[in-house]
């Protein structure tokens, strides 16, 4: 059991079972809550597109869930077609979204398992449910020291901006972004939340405001269109954030509308943080202009209804990229499990993976 401080339990949000992943259905959220049963591989990918299951961190661990699942289901009486249907299994389960680097990040270092296993199969099979599960484990314990860092970085009553959902929901158990808030609140009980919608599919709104409800945070739901106004009024005094991936120079890549944010507070002289896991830092891309933006369907845009009716035109022509890239000289601070980092971002996000590698504790390093 977790406090209500704590957020969700990370069970509650995704696990392992025997032979199935059981995903709390955020597309519901928050008018009902229901858990799924996903009981193969190709499940698990459709509800990582379909959003059922989303952010970074989580659909990182679901996808190293997933590979063990298929591991679980394959043909253990036939190594070569076992090995294949894992192999089969990693390749859609990394394209299921694009963007985040957590998702490719755990398949790859399931498929390192996979390398370096001598077999027999079904021993295999336990290493990869292990490995998920303790992945799991691990990266909760990356949002707690996240919290705990970023709350550093508030002022006491502080009125604390975040955009789209980088809570439990997200990441698999405590949250990034709302890990800091979490953390923040527990040290100051007049903090407060501000919450916005995050267009076009109300992640804030939905998701953010029903996390911070259910843990009894004080926060405020705003729409997208008021964050100017209010920093103007000086009603908003930190930007935290989270991200779906960080490129080596910093730049950080994160729901559409992050970057309009960054903007904003540079404008008014506001800390714009970003937190996230040293697993949604990637070295190998220089810039966010290297990062592939993953573009969603119309009708997330034109598909919102207003006074009972559809608000656009069914064939008004759309644009719907998923995120933004938000450039590092607009983030006063990157906040990670290893500490609180600075520009240049080159040489300390350099510096937080390698401290990240040396305490892995076991866990497989990229093939």
């Amino acid at each position: 059991m977790t406090t209500a401080a704590e957020g969700l339990a990370p069970e509650d949000v995704l696990r392992l079972g025997d032979g199935e992943i059981v995903v709390l259905d955020q597309t519901l959220l928050p008018g009902e809550v229901v858990h799924r049963r996903l009981g193969s591989w190709p499940e698990v990918v459709d509800a990582i597109r379909a959003m059922v299951v989303r952010g970074a961190p989580a659909i990182g661990i679901a996808g190293a869930m997933g590979v063990a699942l298929a591991a679980q289901h394959a043909d253990h009486d036939d190594p070569a077609a076992h090995a294949a249907e894992i192999r089969r299994a990693a390749t859609a389960l990394r394209a299921a979204r694009p963007t985040a680097v957590n998702l490719s990040w755990a398949v790859d270092r399931q498929l390192a398992v996979v390398a370096a296993h001598p077999g027999p199969t079904e021993a295999l099979t336990a290493s990869l449910r292990l490995w998920a599960k303790r992945l799991h484990r691990a990266e909760v314990e990356r949002c707690r020291r996240i919290g705990a860092h970023g709350r550093t970085l508030l002022t006491r009553g502080a009125r604390v901006l975040t955009h789209c959902n980088a809570g439990a929901l997200a990441t698999g158990g405590y949250g990034t972004a709302l890990g800091v808030i979490r953390a923040g609140h527990d040290a100051d009980p007049t903090l407060r939340a501000l919450v916005d919608e995050t267009r076009p599919l109300l992640q804030g709104a939905r998701l953010t405001a029903w996390e911070l409800a259910r843990d009894g945070i004080p926060f405020t739901l705003i729409a997208d269109v008021m964050a100017a106004a209010l920093m103007a009024d000086g009603r908003i005094t930190h930007v935290v954030v989270g991200a779906d991936r960080i490129a080596a120079n910093g730049d950080v890549v994160n729901k559409i509308g992050t970057y309009g944010l960054a903007v904003l507070a540079r404008e008014h002289g506001i800390p714009f943080v970003v937190a996230a896991p040293t697993t949604t830092l990637d070295p190998a891309v220089a810039t966010g202009a290297d990062v592939p933006v993953e573009e969603r369907a119309a009708d997330e845009v034109r598909g919102v209804q207003l006074f009972g009716r559809d608000a656009a035109a069914p064939d008004a022509p759309v644009a719907n990229p998923a995120f933004d890239r938000t450039p590092a000289r607009l983030v006063s601070a990157i906040v990670t499990e290893q500490g609180v980092h600075r520009p240049p971002y080159e040489r300390s996000l350099r510096a937080a993976l390698e401290a990240a590698r040396a305490e892995d504790g076991g866990m497989p390093a990229a093939p």
